[in-house]
This record gives C-alpha cells, sequence and structure tokens, in this order.
C-alpha cells in the first residue's frame, strides 16, 4: 500500500496541511527542525535508539504510538505519562499495559550524552511514534519538536482518555474537547491497526451479550465469533493478548477499516466505528467507497497526527526539559 515513489509528495502534502489546522491545538513553540542547531543528531538519535529495540521486540512500536496518545489526551503533549509516582498517569488502568517505557529512556540518556538538558521527553515520545509507524510499513512525515515536559501527573486524570466501551458521541466529545474533529477520531482510531489488546477488554462482547441469536455482539460477524471464542475462552487468561487488526497486525495500512466493515472489529468502541453514520462515512472514505470523496489513510494519519501533538504544549512557566524522563527536575 506504501508505495515508495509517493513518500516525497506525501511528506508535501503533510507539512502543507501542518499549516492549517485550528488555532485551539496550534502551538507557536513547536516547529519542524527545532533542533536543527541546538542538537543537530536529535532526531537521528531516537530514530535509530527505536529501530534497535523495535529489532528484538517489535511490540514496541504500538506500544510507543499509544503511549503519545495517552500522553497527548491527559494534560497535554507533555511527557506527563512517563512520571514516576504512586498516584501519577503511569499507574491508571488505562496506562498499565503500555509499553515502550524502557526506549524513550535509551534515547533519553544518550541525548543527554549528546546534548545535555535540550532535548524534551516529550519531543522524543512524538518522534518515537512516528519512527514506530514508519517501522511497521507506514509513511514519514515531519514532525514539529519544541515541546516541555509537565510537571503534573494524576492518575485521575485518565478519564480524559477514550474507552473501550465508549459510545461515538462520548468518543466524539472527547476528542472535541481538546480541538480534534471527527475525521480525527476516526483517522488516529486507525492506528488500532498496528498491536493488539487483552481479552479482557472485549470478551463481554462473546459471551452473554444478548439473550437471542448466539449471544455474542451482533455487529461481530457471525462467522467470526468462533475464532474469537478460541482465543479468549469464557472463563480464559484475561490478559491474552489479541490482534486488533485481524491478518495485517503487524503493518500499518488501511486494513483494519476493512475489518470493520467486515464486522471484524475487536474493540466494541472500534466497531462502532462502522455502525454509527457520522463516522461510517469517513471509514468509507479511507476505503475508497465509491460515490465519496476517497481519503489516503497514510497522508490524513500524519496531518491528525501533527495537529494532535500540539495539543496543550507547556509554555516556559509550566514546562522544562526534564534530565530523567520519569521525575521532574
Amino acid at each position: 500500500m506504501y508505495q515508495k515513489s509517493s513518500i516525497s509528495i506525501l511528506f508535501l502534502a503533510l507539512l502543507a496541511l501542518a499549516t492549517t489546522f485550528p488555532s485551539s491545538v496550534q502551538s507557536q513553540s513547536t516547529r519542524v527542525g527545532f533542533y536543527s542547531s541546538s542538537c543537530p543528531r536529535a532526531e537521528s538519535i531516537v530514530t535509530q535508539t527505536v529501530q534497535k529495540h523495535f529489532k528484538s521486540t517489535p511490540a514496541i512500536a504500538p506500544g510507543l504510538l499509544r503511549m503519545h496518545f495517552h500522553d497527548c489526551f491527559v494534560q497535554g503533549c507533555d511527557a506527563s505519562v512517563l512520571l514516576d509516582g504512586a498516584t501519577t498517569e503511569k499507574t491508571a488502568g488505562p496506562n498499565r499495559g503500555l509499553r515502550g517505557w524502557e526506549v524513550i529512556d535509551d534515547a533519553k540518556t544518550q541525548l543527554e550524552a549528546a546534548c545535555p538538558g535540550v532535548v524534551s521527553c516529550a519531543d522524543i515520545l512524538a518522534l518515537a511514534a512516528r519512527d514506530s509507524v514508519v517501522l511497521t510499513k507506514g509513511i514519514n512525515w515531519k514532525v514539529p519538536t519544541g515541546r516541555l515536559d509537565g510537571r503534573v501527573s494524576l492518575a485521575s486524570e485518565t478519564s480524559n482518555l477514550p474507552g473501550f466501551r465508549d459510545s461515538i458521541d462520548v468518543q466524539k466529545s472527547k476528542f472535541q474537547a481538546l480541538g480534534l474533529n471527527t475525521q480525527d477520531l476516526v483517522t488516529l482510531v486507525g492506528g488500532h491497526t498496528i498491536g493488539t489488546s487483552a481479552c479482557q477488554f472485549f470478551r463481554y462482547r462473546l459471551y452473554n451479550f444478548t439473550t437471542t441469536g448466539n449471544g455474542a455482539d451482533p455487529t461481530i460477524n457471525p462467522s467470526f465469533v468462533p475464532q474469537l471464542r478460541a482465543l479468549c475462552p469464557q472463563d480464559g487468561d484475561a490478559a491474552k493478548r489479541v490482534d486488533l487488526d485481524t491478518g495485517s497486525a503487524a503493518r500499518f495500512d488501511a486494513a483494519f477499516f476493512t475489518n470493520l466493515r467486515n464486522g471484524r472489529g475487536i474493540l466494541e468502541s472500534d466497531q462502532m466505528l462502522w455502525t454509527d453514520a457520522s463516522t461510517k462515512s469517513f471509514v468509507q472514505r479511507f476505503l475508497g467507497v465509491r460515490g465519496l470523496q476517497a481519503l489516503n489513510f497514510n497522508v490524513e494519519f500524519g496531518r491528525s497526527m501533527v495537529k494532535m501533538s500540539n495539543i496543550g504544549v507547556k509554555s516556559a512557566t509550566n514546562g522544562e526539559i526534564r534530565r530523567v524522563c520519569s521525575a521532574v527536575n
């Protein structure tokens, strides 16, 4: 799906789109190439670090992408998700399954050796998320940098994160509160094209969901139910991992949306993108349905990521460059 010959064109498109976002999420403090003079090797150090860890542990790619998403939805994109503590975001239920902490720490150690006190943990996380998409055969995009690290991290604020049982209206409300529209919602949820979910987050859809038919959520394709039940028995291991994008979980592509159309979404909140009219049209456009203006998932994902990564960027009064990503200075 990702043609090498089109990458340069996609880059230009993303750069052009990056200048047209709503003022509610724009930030004057971030720009592409922010470290070009102060730490010229900053981006390459992050990229090489992610590549090294991905080679031995491919699962860190979806982990880092999700970590950036979870970071931005709470306190803005300020690396608050990385802070250690008894009641920090890291301890909250939605964040306990995140992976890739060691990748960020490794990159930070190298960056502190090369350019002490210059590169923020928030920027490392934004760059690592982009690199994770590239490593799973997604496209590249230019990441604006220049974020500062926050000093506040509260587990209680993770209720802002979209949940796996949230209705479309609730999901849209959570996105809109941060300046993200319905297209951004569908696009960013498309990040589930890579990675897995634990049985505990969707097994309820498979057993006694209804009192009719096979007892499963009727939005699941009936032919898919036996496969899911085999993977997640009713009394089986709740922590067992299952691919979110059946048949294409290691590749960043639009197959996720094909699965939604075919009733093969794993999370209830994902499948709702197809059953709700306000989001279904965007799924159809990503699939190139005849009669609708097609959308290129590759381009739109990069665009929405740039938009999301500018949420709540900290200023000098409430931000800093942490020396260690897991603790404030």
